[in-house]
């Protein structure tokens, strides 16, 4: 497919077209965080073959996270000058180089580079963090709703990529399931990504699918402009970062990567000490990844009305009440607790992706957009590392998990006035929360 092919497709199909490219986006979210997933099952196997320590052997997987925090600005700088397509390709190639040199590994170091480096690294450029970079521009009145779909393709990955690749290792081996997995994504996301532009004026067109540029009015109708001199500004990285906004998101970032993946790494080892089967724990993981389907997608729809910083709240107060369900589930065992942790942390809290990207786009659209936001994502990840660690040694010094989930709730509230500090809709509103005539007036 070259890249023409996309050029001509946008002429034929210019207000289906940035739905082609959330098309592209949600199978390449479904196989990037799959493959990065699959860690925790070729973890198992992998112990078994070697024998080395279990810790040595997960480390790789947060050492993986510390090189994607390390590398997101930079990959924010090449989105800025080069544009997805290399972005997201340079992924496809660097995990699928993943795939195929863990099957040769023999030490430790061969496993800290290849899974954790290279697919790790490599997922980074095709999921959440690259496709926040680009899927806002292309849309305005419907940005969550098209990113919350896109996003949603974590979910359909975790269940039905999942259970696939672990019958795969199954029945032949984990090195056969790395090698199918590899050719998937390459013959999968190699070809269809071409189709990817960083905006829809690259293809002559405009965001939400409306009349080409040259047929009419360039004004970008469905959010308003509050602060005409704050949007007139032209952001780098130098001038955000001596804005109080960039530090709000920053932290609010942190915090939320944090309470995220901290209950999804410990979830399952909590519900086993507190008395539930490991069966059981499972299907409750595998639930949670299922409910926050629609969660992303109804959730990501409703910020398009109320504003980012609305559904950020509800997300991080899902995980908050996550964390506190949990807490009362090693009190009085509740199969309606377990439900409203389940409901909580996937419904709610997992609608936080969906309102990522726009964060910082409603905030510090402009040329470099990209880098900045790979900088301010950087930080989600690197909460994301730190929290499962900080929860583990809270638990090896207490003995039990209470404290750390305590403390995490006051984390996710943490996050909550973090972004409400930042405040976007004070730059950019939503047209939901805008009155019908201002759209024409003040639209960026």
């Amino acid at each position: 497919m070259m890249p023409s092919t996309a050029i001509r497709l946008a002429h034929r199909l210019p207000f289906f077209y940035g739905w082609i490219v959330v098309a592209v986006a949600f199978v390449t979210v479904a196989f990037g965080v799959t493959a990065r997933t699959a860690f925790s099952l070729m973890l198992p196997p992998i112990l078994g073959e070697f024998g080395w320590p279990r810790g040595v052997a997960a480390g790789a997987f947060s050492f993986g996270f510390l090189i994607s925090a390390l590398l997101s600005p930079i990959m924010g700088r090449v989105m800025d000058r080069y544009g997805p397509r290399v972005v997201i390709e340079a992924g496809v190639l660097f995990t699928a180089a993943g795939l195929l040199a863990v099957t040769w590994i023999a030490t430790p170091v061969g496993l800290y580079l290849t899974l954790g480096v290279l697919v790790g690294g490599g997922a980074n450029c095709m999921t959440f963090t690259a496709q926040s970079q680009y899927l806002p521009n292309w849309f305005v009145r419907w940005r969550g709703l098209a990113i919350s779909i896109a996003f949603s393709g974590a979910g359909i990955g975790a269940i039905l990529l999942l259970p696939w690749l672990q019958s795969t290792i199954l029945r032949a081996g984990w090195r056969a399931a790395c090698w199918t997995l590899r050719v998937l994504i390459l013959v999968s996301l190699t070809p269809i990504n071409l189709l990817v532009r960083r905006e829809p004026a690259d293809l002559d067109l405009k965001p939400d699918g409306d009349r080409a540029l040259n047929s009419g009015a360039n004004a970008r109708p469905g959010i308003v402009i509050v602060d005409p001199a704050w949007a007139a500004t032209d952001w780098t990285i130098g001038r955000a970062v001596r804005t109080p906004r960039f530090w709000w998101i920053a932290l609010g970032y942190f915090c939320g990567g944090f309470g995220w993946y901290a209950v999804q790494v410990h979830q399952t080892a909590y519900l086993v000490e507190i008395g539930f089967s490991s069966m059981q724990a499972a299907w409750a993981l595998g639930l949670v990844a299922a409910i926050g389907i629609p969660g992303q997608i109804l959730l990501g729809a409703l910020s398009d009305r109320v504003g980012r910083e609305m559904v950020w709240s509800i997300a991080c107060l899902g995980f908050a009440l996550c964390y506190a369900a949990l807490l009362a589930l090693a009190v009085r065992r509740s199969d309606g607790l377990l439900y409203l942790m389940i409901i909580a942390q996937g419904f709610l809290g997992y609608a936080m992706t969906s309102v990522m990207g726009p964060i910082v786009a409603e905030i510090y659209e402009g040329r470099h957009f990209g880098a900045i936001f790979g900088l301010e994502s950087s930080m989600l990840i690197l909460g994301g590392a730190v929290g499962p660690w900080v929860t583990g040694v809270i638990h090896d010094v207490t003995g039990a998990y209470t404290a750390a989930f305590g403390g995490t709730i006051l984390v996710c509230l943490l996050a909550v006035v973090a972004i409400l500090r930042a405040a976007p809709g004070k730059v950019r509103q939503v047209a939901g929360r805008a009155p019908p005539s201002a759209n024409a007036l003040g639209a960026d």
